[in-house]
């Protein structure tokens, strides 16, 4: 009796073991035939807007030779200004006559003070020439610099509209932190550049401003939200472009604008005086830079981290035979676009290319994957739900709240002050449903402590930067979730570097992200210094001279 119920057992058992195989492979079926789907999918949506938007490509005005120094790095200009082979006002003024030239194709720029800037170039000018003692130098790095900020940083006295109509002509009593910062390192103010609302949308259109352009394919998007930013500094009208990064916002723009980028980890920069933030509460964004030479991400990052600067090994030396890599080629987060095959080319490029770096050491590159890549946007709004500021009063200049459905039916009458971007955010977060709190929760202190062990404080995660390269405009309202490759990041709150990888055929920029443990920001940017040296860096959209 007792073996017949033992044999019972196991074949009653057998029948659910079955069922569960087959589940998982009708889920795995339906997977992949939905994938097959989204990528012709993307193929059609790329057929249409291209038929749009190819015929519209503007060429960015080639950098005159009067200007040539515009391509050297912050550091290099800080340097020379400092050896007096290169006056600030020198300097700035190429920037503002470069800014002058450009913005008419790239519609970048939100406010300027050009003729204060230069005045102040003039000032600087005169106390180098007098003398001054190595120790100014010290504290003052980039003396002389000019640089541009988002104007979602507050530069007093300039426009500080956020992207809203109900803030076209508000502007800035006194500087954000990371502004005061730059300013006390010596750098000179000359711009504030264009943001989505309130810095919520993958490209950079407003209804104050309009819409930013690429300067590699004026048809395509800047990402968001420091697409002003990226636009100029690509353009070759800035030396030092201020940004900052909730869900991609430093690194996006930095991939479709062909550039490097950093983002610090989460905690590290104070926020206060940008986007209208105290400072005083937790976030997972940081203040960040982006620039077409690594050499300036770690000496910029130093200044707006200000004390806590030393903690994120910004100046380790680093082995490149002594780094561990590890790679992701594609997420499975259904929500995103299939990773396109140029951009996967890149990824395997990279990681042969580091293959035989470290081809003497047991570190070769080597996959990785966690479960948290299947849910990379969901993780990124559960962690945005965490966050203080609120997006739909803050639409309206918290002076009362915009509601989702009745602003998307004023959009079809033609009376919305908002984007459909910005109404497709406040559907996202009035009307469809938000995420189970304890399992992202507990998701994400999962994927933290996996990568963090995995990573330590030697090992590096190649990581895509998006599923395509920079979109046409308004493609990005059919894919509203493809920014998640970056901010899923931005959940962990891991720093990364967004990295270059020179041009496709069609001109326009391939890239990759490198990811490190917390603190590791010296790891990061030793990696992409690496990658600069192999795949040549940033490549500009225009003819710069010798």
């Amino acid at each position: 009796m007792c073996t017949n119920k033992i044999d019972k057992g196991i074949k009653e058992k057998r029948p659910n073991k079955t069922s569960k195989i087959l589940k998982g492979m009708a889920f795995n079926m339906l997977k992949h035939a939905f994938l097959f789907f989204r990528y012709y999918l993307d193929l059609v949506i790329d057929l249409v807007f291209a038929f749009i938007w190819d015929g519209e490509r503007q060429a960015v005005p080639d950098l005159e030779a009067r200007h040539a120094m515009l391509a050297e790095s912050a550091v290099e200009l800080a340097k020379r200004i400092r050896n007096k082979t290169l006056k600030s006002e020198e300097l700035v003024r190429a920037c503002v006559e470069r800014i002058q030239a450009v913005n008419p194709v790239l519609n970048a720029v939100v406010d300027q003070r050009f003729d204060e800037a230069i005045k102040e170039a003039r000032e600087i000018d005169k106390q180098i020439e007098n003398g001054l003692p190595d120790q100014y130098f010290e504290q003052k790095p980039f003396l002389g610099v000019p640089f541009t900020a988002k104007e979602s940083h507050a530069v007093a006295g300039l426009l500080h509209p956020l992207g809203i109509t109900h803030r076209a002509n508000v502007r800035a009593s006194e500087d954000a932190v990371c502004v005061r910062l730059l300013k006390n390192a010596g750098a000179i103010a000359v711009a504030v550049t264009n943001v989505p609302e309130i810095n919520k949308w993958q490209e950079t259109r407003n209804m104050v401003i309009g819409q930013t352009r690429n300067p590699y394919h004026t048809g395509r998007t800047v990402g968001g939200s420091s697409g002003g930013e990226a636009a100029l500094h690509s353009a070759l009208a800035s030396p030092i472009s201020l940004c900052s990064d909730i869900g991609g916002s430093t690194r996006m723009p930095a991939f479709y604008c062909g550039l490097f980028a950093l983002n610090p980890t989460a905690g590290y920069t104070s926020l206060k005086g940008s986007a209208l933030r105290t400072g005083l509460d937790p976030t997972m964004a940081s203040i960040g830079f982006i620039s077409k030479h690594v050499e300036d991400l770690a000496p910029l990052t130093k200044i707006v981290a200000g004390d806590k600067a030393k903690e994120l090994g910004l100046d380790r030396e680093v082995n490149m035979k002594n780094v561990k890599v590890y790679y992701v080629d594609t997420a499975q987060d259904l929500r995103v676009s299939p990773i396109s095959a140029e951009l996967r080319d890149a990824m395997n490029q990279v990681v042969a290319k580091l293959s035989d770096v470290t081809r003497l050491t047991a570190s070769s590159p080597q996959p990785y994957y966690h479960r948290g890549f299947d849910h990379m946007f969901a993780l990124w709004k559960h962690g945005m739900s965490k966050e203080t500021e609120s997006f739909p009063r803050m639409l309206t200049n918290n002076k009362g709240e915009a509601h989702g459905l009745a602003e998307l039916g004023k959009k079809l009458i033609g009376t919305s002050p908002y984007t459909l971007a910005a109404i497709l955010k406040l559907l996202d977060e009035q009307v469809l449903p938000s995420v189970n709190a304890e399992w992202a929760e507990a998701l994400t202190a999962k994927m933290i402590e996996d990568l963090t062990t995995v990573l330590g404080d030697s090992g590096v995660l190649l990581f895509p930067s998006a599923p395509m390269v920079a979109p046409y405009h308004y493609s990005l309202l059919l894919r509203p979730f493809n920014f998640a490759y970056w901010g899923v990041l931005n959940a962990i709150k891991f720093p990364a570097a967004q990295v270059p990888l020179g041009l496709n055929p069609d001109g326009i920029p391939l890239g990759i992200q490198v990811v490190a443990a917390p603190r590791q920001e010296g790891l990061c940017l030793s990696v992409a210094q690496h990658l600069q040296e192999l795949f040549g860096g940033y490549k500009p959209p225009c003819r710069v001279p010798n």
